[in-house]
């Protein structure tokens, strides 16, 4: 039986409060904000019964408000990466905000991160919704948006939901990034890491995607198998994993199947990630540096945690051969992740 409470968390100037909602269950507690659809906190027993938190994260309000990596955040309402920020719809030219080098990243300057989201109270967690008005960022098309978060015994599923009135593209995910020896431990070198894509997208200097996909056999990125991410790490180029692994192909049914598994051996913890979505996004926190000052004061540094972030393949509104990306009016946007938190 999850319980399901919440409280004020903080107020931001001329927007309102900010909630913080509390899913437990008997064996995982999770923290969500109903800023940025934010999953401030994941609380998981070790094979020893110790209770940690994995999720990076911030002890006050100031802290998301000011962050810049997205930490724990919906992204939207495009994640990853357009490139040039520059796309066509239906004839129309869009430009959005540059916010990563030359590309346009994660929705803009002031993406669904940013947003205070309305909470309702669903059995076993809670809905976030948000409208996104017509011209928001740039993007085309009064967007109304909706993730249930809801935890059921070690099980946290996120369920993404979308309309539109113009066609647009979206792509939704969360932005958690985990240590599963607790946050603010050193690195997530002696972590094990395994990822179900038989191929991945090559990108260039700028992280875009070239435009074809690569078969993992006899590359680094070949994760099929278990392999400890610190040894990983020395064969990728620098300055690590931030890439998108091929789940299903373009074309294929978008159902549920098994994505990644991360085990870190001296703690026993395990997460396993399954999702609807055609692709994930490993992150090795390549761009943390130390400047940030996360919970309990720790400075989080590079490949101090991970990012699985499952969602639809890179610049897809720009590459034909990509999965669609395409919200069109009557059209119901919806995928599921989910997130199991174990021990071995």
């Amino acid at each position: 039986m999850t319980q399901v409470s919440h409280r004020q968390w903080g107020e931001v100037s001329g927007r309102g409060a900010v909630d913080l909602w509390v899913l437990q269950s008997p064996q995982v507690r999770v923290e969500v904000l109903t800023l940025g659809a934010i999953i401030r906190s994941v609380y998981s027993r070790d094979k020893d019964g110790q209770i940690e938190d994995i999720v990076l994260g911030y002890d006050d309000l100031e802290g998301y408000l000011s962050d810049k990596r997205y930490l724990g955040a919906v992204v939207g309402r495009v994640a990853n990466r357009i490139a040039r920020g520059h796309f066509v719809v239906e004839g129309k030219e869009y430009q959005l905000d540059i916010n990563n080098g030359p590309n346009a990243l994660h929705g803009g300057l002031w993406g669904f991160n940013k947003a205070i989201w309305l909470a309702t109270a669903v059995e076993g967690g809670v809905q976030l919704s948000l409208t996104s008005p017509d011209g928001d960022q740039g993007y085309p098309g009064e967007v109304q948006v909706s993730v249930s978060y809801t935890l059921q015994e070690e099980t946290l599923t996120a369920e993404y939901q979308a309309r539109s009135t113009k066609t647009t593209p979206i792509n939704l995910t969360n932005h958690s990034y985990f240590n599963l020896a607790g946050q603010g431990s050193a690195d997530i070198y002696d972590h094990e890491v395994s990822i179900s894509a038989e191929s991945y997208l090559p990108v260039d200097d700028t992280s875009i995607p070239k435009g074809e996909t690569k078969g993992v056999e006899g590359t680094p990125f070949d994760l099929r198998k278990p392999v400890l991410i610190g040894r990983q790490l020395q064969e990728v180029p620098s300055p690590g994993f931030d890439h998108n692994f091929c789940l299903s192909s373009p074309g294929a049914a978008w159902t549920e199947r098994h994505a990644a598994r991360v085990c870190h051996p001296a703690s026993g913890r395990v997460l396993e990630v399954s999702t609807s979505q055609p692709g994930v996004q490993f992150y090795t926190a390549n761009f943390l540096d130390g400047s940030m000052t996360g919970k309990g004061g720790a400075r989080y540094q590079k490949h101090s945690s991970f990012c699985l972030e499952t969602q639809n393949w890179p610049d897809a509104v720009n590459q034909a051969s990509f999965p669609d990306c395409l919200l069109r009016p009557g059209e119901d946007y919806r995928h599921i992740t989910r997130f199991t938190f174990t021990t071995v």
